[in-house]
């Protein structure tokens, strides 16, 4: 997923965390200075839905325009896709046999 939360903002112009923490403040969501700049200045792992849906109200935009879905890396190959996709996946076999537990010495 691409993180577009500073285009959203610009199409509001909003251009520093500090301008989209009152922003935030607008519309009842209050997140510390730290955790704004965290979500301005990269893509963050999780984002819970309640603030996902207060962000989208304190810039006016839908989900879709901060997250954009990109296509998978080509390292994966046609297997990565096919089970992103729902394809069938299947357990694969070590490779140095079945791992053995030994007891402690």
């Amino acid at each position: 997923m691409k993180w577009n939360l500073r285009w959203a903002a610009a199409k509001r112009d909003i251009w520093r965390p500090v301008d989209l923490q009152a922003a935030f403040a607008k519309v009842g969501f209050t997140p510390s200075l730290s955790k704004v700049a965290a979500l301005w200045g990269g893509t963050p792992v999780t984002v819970r839905l309640k603030d996902l849906d207060k962000i989208c109200a304190a810039l006016g935009c839908t989900v879709a325009d901060l997250m954009e879905a990109e296509p998978l890396a080509a390292a994966g190959g046609q297997e990565e896709q096919e089970r992103a996709v729902g394809g069938e996946v299947r357990p694969v076999p070590r490779r140095d046999g079945p791992r053995r537990l030994r007891p402690p010495n």
